[in-house]
């Protein structure tokens, strides 16, 4: 690893441990020649990956988590960090998944996030995740909330 204040290629490693919930390495370094520290983070090259409701795969991507959460979360401000934590929640389990993650993994896991988070934002993203038909979807799923047990399985039976 190249130093990035002198150039320098000869580094060395003096520290190395799990970051982002178990998705990559943080390596702390120091440059041989000028003795400056600084961090680098390492990834696995290949994407995780998602299996989507019709059986098809495609890469995972945190952009699409990340707004899909925040649509969920539109009109009141919610702590950025909450938002942050359900994220990396759901990075970490796609990251650790043997294999694919299911959106149905994932829609569970934002819908876990979203229930500590904000009620009005979970209903919002149960009525997509779940497929709510009508206003009775609706009620149900607010009357489990209230039980404090938030069903697991689609609403509708058309899901």
């Amino acid at each position: 690893m190249r130093c990035p204040y002198c150039g320098q290629e000869d580094t060395k490693v003096i520290d190395s441990r799990s970051a982002e919930a178990g998705s990559s390495v943080r390596r702390r370094r120091e440059c041989e020649r000028c003795g400056t520290r600084f961090s680098t983070y390492e990834r696995a090259s290949l994407p995780a990956m998602v299996t989507k409701r019709d059986g098809h795969q495609e890469a995972f991507e945190v952009e699409k988590v990340r707004a899909g959460l925040q649509r969920a979360l539109a009109g009141p401000e919610v702590a950025e960090a909450g938002l942050d934590d359900i994220v990396r929640e759901i990075v970490g389990a796609a990251y650790r998944a043997n294999g694919p993650i299911s959106s149905e993994e994932i829609g569970r896991l934002a819908l876990a996030g979203l229930r500590e988070l904000d009620e009005a934002a979970y209903l919002r993203f149960a009525s997509v995740h779940k497929g709510f038909q009508d206003a009775g979807d609706f009620e149900r799923e607010m009357a489990a909330l209230e039980e404090g047990q938030a069903p697991n399985t689609p609403i509708s039976a058309s899901s």
